[in-house]
């Protein structure tokens, strides 16, 4: 059995272990794979594990081998499914191994909205603490989550996991999502009747629903109008949730307070993005799912699912 894996340094820069996989065939293992190398690289593989590199139908074609392709993420837009069907390739991705990393990240970037911890820390080294007329001083606004409304677009395994979090801080959830009202109330959570009403209500807004046709560009320049001007934006989903020129011109024009985020539409962002340069918008480079204790889950899980393929009952199919 030939197994490729194209891109591997994301989720094994080296502190991991491949054992796993090399003990089920014969393991190549690629840091990163261009476009033009694929073919070369996976001719001949009956299975390919891949994170980012696109799998297309034309490269299929080109792979009758081809049993098995595995997304070492929980997306899974980086093959083409529908072409995988015809070839009778199986797909898998990797679901909730990031659920609480993810979690983490949100509150992360909220907190630092809210506190601003790093700045005055930095602050107090280069001496202002020091010359202050006061016991105390402050570069910003100090901010207190309880009782503000924590709103939410989508409660899958990462929204939920943040919403109690949220609740944690005393915040009160209001969450935009396919779960009954009866459900939710269980949750401890208000459901949101419609875009409209969170975008008005949220005094925070966290992204976790999936990447469609329905939610692109989700966040534009007409729902950003609806929002509060102290309200503050996080996105740990996917970079096209939010039209960032959109999101730009409001934060530059005070219209809502700050946003997170952990995700743009171009990753890296070689031609740069409006975000990078907005006022009170803080970029983490697509990291909340990279914890060790995360990539550990995804490449045990990869492992498993690899084995469960080879024994004749795939699981996580996505195909």
């Amino acid at each position: 059995m030939k197994i490729v894996e194209l891109d591997g340094y994301a989720a094994n820069p080296g502190d991991l272990s491949w054992d796993g996989l090399k003990q089920l065939g014969e393991l190549t293992v690629y840091d990163r794979t261009a476009p033009q190398d694929v073919l070369e690289r996976a001719r001949g593989a009956q299975v390919i594990l891949t994170n980012k590199v696109l799998i297309t139908g034309e490269l299929m074609d080109q792979m009758p081998e081809l049993r098995y392709i595995g997304v070492l993420a929980t997306g899974y837009n980086v093959v083409d499914i529908p072409a995988a069907r015809r070839h009778g390739i199986v797909v898998t991705n990797i679901p909730a191994y990031s659920t609480m990393s993810v979690a983490q990240m949100v509150m992360a970037h909220l907190l630092n909205i809210t506190n601003r911890v790093a700045l005055h820390s930095d602050a107090v080294k280069t001496g202002e603490w020091q010359t202050c007329k006061d016991f105390t001083f402050s570069l910003t606004p100090q901010i207190e989550l309880d009782g503000k409304t924590f709103g939410i677009v989508g409660l899958g395994n990462t929204g939920s996991a943040t919403a109690r979090i949220a609740q944690s801080f005393g915040m009160h959830v209001l969450a935009y999502s396919s779960k009954s009202p009866e459900v939710l109330k269980e949750m401890g959570i208000e459901k949101a009747e419609s875009y409209e009403q969170l975008f008005r209500q949220a005094d925070v807004l966290s992204l976790h629903c999936p990447l469609t046709g329905e939610t692109h560009y989700l966040v534009n320049a007409e729902r950003l109008s609806l929002m509060k001007p102290t309200a503050i934006l996080i996105n740990t989903g996917r970079g096209p949730l939010v039209d960032e020129t959109a999101l730009a011109q409001a934060l530059n024009e005070g219209r809502i307070m700050a946003a997170g985020v952990d995700v743009l539409e171009e990753e890296p962002p070689r031609k740069g993005s409006p975000l990078i340069g907005a006022q009170n918008c803080f970029i983490t480079p697509h990291i909340a799912w990279a914890t060790k204790a995360a990539r550990e889950r995804l490449m045990n899980i990869a492992v498993a699912n690899v084995k469960a393929f080879l024994n004749g009952t795939p699981q996580n199919v996505v195909s």
